[in-house]
């Protein structure tokens, strides 16, 4: 199996659209034409997860943290990075980040950081904008049929928890063909005026190839009108972080401490105490100080997250309790969700999680 094939396999556990646009993610090295002898999945890949793969025989890697992030202008193994992407081209091991791409799937990162802690009736704590387009186009009526059931096995017509989605108001269209052209209804050289419907469906921004085959193989016309416009709605099932609560309420530090054990954490940063029990909470894996405002706007009790700076804690407010849990932490689950994800799409090699701890931080 090549690497290209494998590639839609994981496009479907975290389509690379849905990533942020400062991140780098896919296949950073290798081939995709590349015959996959196996699959080792780690946090970040480092020199010592490819000495890892080269062991065990994997020559595909598939990490969350992309080791590749900024150019680069030479590779002489100066650095971590160099000495990892120099020893993964030497041993022909390819690499491939999904980062991003899975902090805003609703079913990763922080879904797998809300079931740990015990999180329920989780939403998106700061939904993705700038993403939900909508199409419009003529049908003859009796083609509406199999127009909007192509253009609904393309992804089309689905808004948060339903699908089959569509608006539909009667009309007529006229048109006439040149010497050039082969109408399916009429003749060149004379106006036809047909009863049409005006369809309307919204889809999301990475199906639009998908979506515009689907219409150009299923309409009639030889010439097919349509219109795609960007919409202002969220697309409320897909962005960063998660809010949600627990089952019972718990005191301050009794939840730190269920946050503790839960997340392995050897230490916890957090703003004051404001004796208030917890019940509702935002959290966001990584780096999520940007967030604070929106935990905050939702009314979360606590908010955990990673990587806040000293000025960070005064966002507080006295409104929420801020609690910085170390980067690693907050994502350490990840790499086995991945592994179990690809062990039921994958059976004709092995998919290993990396035993190498890539933490970079350690606590005294």
């Amino acid at each position: 199996m090549k690497i290209k094939e494998i590639i839609p396999v994981l496009e479907e556990l975290a389509p690379l659209a849905y990533a942020e646009d400062f991140d780098n993610v896919g296949l950073l090295v290798g081939s995709y034409d590349l015959e996959v002898t196996g699959i080792l999945v780690c946090h970040d890949a480092l020199e010592e997860v490819v000495e890892e793969a080269i062991d065990k025989k994997c020559n595909f890697i598939i990490c969350f943290h992309p080791i590749l992030f900024n150019g680069l202008k030479s590779i002489t193994g100066k650095n971590y990075v160099e000495r990892s992407i120099v020893k993964a081209i030497k041993n022909d091991i390819a690499i491939y980040a999904i980062h991003t791409a899975l902090d805003n799937h609703q079913e990763g990162v922080n879904k797998i950081f809300c079931n740990t802690l015990g999180i329920k009736n989780c939403k998106i704590l700061i939904p993705k904008q700038n993403y939900v387009y909508k199409l419009v186009t003529f049908v003859p009526i009796n083609d509406l049929v199999k127009v909007r059931k192509s253009l609904f096995e393309a992804g089309a017509g689905a808004i948060g928890n339903y699908d089959h989605c569509s608006f539909i108001s009667n009309g007529k269209g006229s048109f006439r063909g040149n010497q050039n052209s082969n109408p399916v209804i009429g003749e060149p050289f004379k106006e036809e005026v047909v009863e049409e419907v005006k369809l309307e469906v919204t889809f999301e921004k990475h199906l639009q190839q998908k979506v515009l085959a689907n219409l150009f193989n299923s309409h009639p016309y030889e010439e097919v009108a349509y219109e795609i416009y960007l919409l202002e709605n969220k697309l409320q099932n897909v962005g960063m972080g998660m809010i949600g609560e627990l089952e019972e309420e718990m005191d301050e530090q009794a939840f730190l401490k269920m946050v503790k054990e839960k997340t392995q954490t050897g230490g916890i940063r957090h703003s004051k105490f404001l004796n208030k029990k917890i019940k509702r909470v935002a959290v966001l894996g990584g780096s999520g100080a940007f967030a604070i405002k929106n935990a905050i706007g939702q009314k979360a009790d606590a908010y955990i997250t990673a990587d806040l700076k000293y000025h960070d804690y005064y966002l507080a407010e006295n409104q929420i309790v801020l609690a910085d849990i170390g980067h690693f932490e907050s994502e350490r689950y990840i790499k086995n969700y991945i592994v179990d994800y690809l062990s039921k799409k994958l059976t004709t090699f092995a998919v290993i999680l990396s035993t190498v701890n890539t933490n970079p931080v350690n606590y005294l």
